[in-house]
C-alpha cells in the first residue's frame, strides 16, 4: 500500500510554506480597507484549457481596487535558505489599453487583513506590472526599514509575452543574496542583490571631495597654430545665379529692376575654426573619489526575512479580467516548477486553441487575430459572496501602473 501511494503522490522536493491551486477562495480574506473595493471572484476566465483545473481568483470589474489576504500554512523564512515564490497570471482584458497589476506580496505576522492595503508593510512584491504596451515589467521589490526598495534597472516583458493567455511567474531567492526570475520556467534575469537593488554599497562617493579649480577636462583644445586665411571671412555665404536669364517678358518698369535668383556659393566653407589638438594639459574625466561607506555591513544577510506570515494580493484594476492562480511559497524550485509541470505546462495549447474558438464566436470578422476580449465576465460569481455593485472610488495609488504603486511613490 505504501509503494502504491508513493507512485500516485508527487514527490515532496522541498518545504512548501503554501500553495493555493484557487479550487475556492476559502483561504482568503477580503479586505475592508477601503468603503468601495471590488471582491474577488472565482473562475477560470472565458477560456481556458480546462475550466476546472485552471478557475483561479479573478478581477470581474473594471476600476477596482482589489485587496486580499491568506495566512501561510507555516511561516515562511528565507534566512540561511532558499525562498521560491510562483504564480500564475492571466489578463483577458489586456489590449493597447490595459492597465493593471499582477505582483503578489509576502506579508509579515502584524498583517491586519481586513486592513490590508498599499500602506500595509510587506517583505518582497513580485510580479508583473503592465499598462499598455509599451509600460510592461516584472517587479521584484524589497521591503526594508520602511523603505521599498525597486530594482535598478527594469525586468521588462517582450511584447509577445503580453498576449491574454496564461503566463507563469517565479522568484526564487538564494542565501547567498543572488537572485533568479522566470517567466513561463524560462530564466528572464539572475544576479546579486547588492548589484541589482540600492541596497547599501562598499564604497560612496566623498561628499567633500571636490573638482580642483585647475582641472582641465578637455581632452583636445585649438591649435594655436593654426590661422584663419586671409580673406577667408570675404566669400559670400551665396551668390548670384550666372545662368540664370532675365524671362523676356520682364518690364523694368511694371516689374522693377531684375536681379539674378541666390544660390548656394560653392565657394563658401563656412565659419571658420582653428583645427583640433591633443590637449596637453589633459587629466581625464574628473570623478569624486570613493570612500568606504559606514552603512555598508559586509555579513548582512540582504534578502533575509524572518517573519513571512501572509501572502496578499493589493492591486489597482483598470481592466477586469486579471486571473490568478497556482501560488505557491516554498524553499524549493523545483518543487514549484513541479507544480507549474502539472497545472500550466499541459494546458498550453489548449487554452491557446481556446481562446481562438472564444475569438471566432465572439470577435467581429475583421478583428480575428487582435487582442479583444469584450467587456465583463458577467458570469464571475462574487466568490466572497459580498455586494459589489457600487461604483469605483477615486484612486490614490496603491496598486498597477494605472495608479502609482507604493514603491512608485516613494521613489518619486
Amino acid at each position: 500500500m505504501a509503494l502504491l501511494l508513493a507512485a500516485v503522490l508527487p514527490l515532496a522536493l522541498g518545504e512548501v510554506y503554501f500553495v493555493d491551486k484557487f479550487d475556492d477562495l476559502s483561504k482568503w480574506t477580503q479586505s475592508k480597507a477601503k468603503d468601495e473595493m471590488g471582491v474577488f471572484g472565482n473562475t477560470a476566465g472565458k477560456w481556458s484549457g480546462d475550466a476546472d483545473v485552471q478557475k483561479g481568483m479573478s478581477c470581474p470589474h473594471d476600476m477596482r481596487f482589489y485587496a486580499a489576504t491568506a495566512p501561510l500554512e507555516k511561516k515562511a523564512s528565507s534566512r540561511d535558505k532558499d525562498l521560491v515564490v510562483q504564480f500564475s497570471v492571466k489578463h483577458e482584458e489586456h489590449m493597447y489599453s490595459f492597465c493593471g497589476g499582477g505582483y503578489v506580496k509576502l506579508l509579515p505576522s502584524s498583517t491586519d487583513p481586513a486592513k490590508f492595503d498599499g500602506s500595509s508593510e510587506y517583505s518582497i512584491m513580485f510580479g508583473p506590472d503592465m499598462c499598455g504596451y509599451d509600460t510592461s515589467l516584472i517587479h521584484v521589490i524589497f521591503g526594508r526599514d520602511g523603505e521599498n526598495l525597486l530594482k535598478t534597472d527594469k525586468i521588462s516583458l517582450e511584447y509577445g509575452d503580453k498576449d491574454q493567455l496564461t503566463h507563469v511567474y517565479t522568484l526564487h531567492l538564494r542565501p547567498d543574496d543572488t537572485f533568479e526570475v522566470y517567466f513561463d520556467l524560462q530564466s528572464r534575469a539572475n544576479g546579486t542583490l547588492l548589484d541589482n537593488w540600492p541596497f547599501p554599497q562598499p564604497e560612496i562617493v566623498d561628499p567633500d571631495d571636490t573638482k580642483p579649480d585647475d582641472w582641465v577636462d578637455e581632452p583636445t583644445m585649438d591649435d594655436p597654430d593654426d590661422k584663419k586665411p586671409d580673406g577667408y571671412d570675404d566669400i559670400p555665404k551665396e551668390i548670384a545665379d550666372k545662368d540664370a536669364k532675365k524671362p523676356d517678358d520682364w518690364d523694368d518698369e511694371d516689374d522693377g529692376e531684375w536681379e539674378a535668383p541666390r544660390m548656394p556659393n560653392p565657394e563658401y566653407k563656412g565659419a571658420w575654426t582653428a583645427k583640433r589638438i591633443p590637449n596637453p594639459a589633459y587629466k581625464g574625466e574628473w570623478a569624486p573619489r570613493k570612500i568606504a561607506n559606514a552603512k555598508y555591513d559586509p555579513n548582512a544577510k540582504l534578502g533575509a526575512y524572518d517573519d513571512i506570515a501572509y501572502v496578499g494580493y493589493e492591486l489597482w484594476i483598470v481592466n477586469n479580467g486579471t486571473i490568478f492562480d497556482n501560488l505557491i511559497v516554498t524553499d524549493s524550485l523545483d518543487e514549484a516548477f513541479q507544480l507549474a509541470e502539472q497545472t500550466w505546462k499541459p494546458f498550453v495549447a489548449k487554452e491557446k486553441e481556446a481562446k481562438e474558438a472564444w475569438d471566432k464566436e465572439h470577435k467581429p470578422e475583421d478583428a480575428v487575430g487582435e487582442d479583444y476580449a469584450g467587456g465583463d465576465d458577467d458570469e464571475d460569481e462574487d466568490a466572497f459572496g459580498g455586494d459589489d455593485s457600487g461604483e469605483g472610488g477615486e484612486g490614490d495609488g496603491e496598486g498597477g501602473e494605472g495608479g502609482e504603486t507604493d514603491a512608485k511613490k516613494d521613489e518619486l
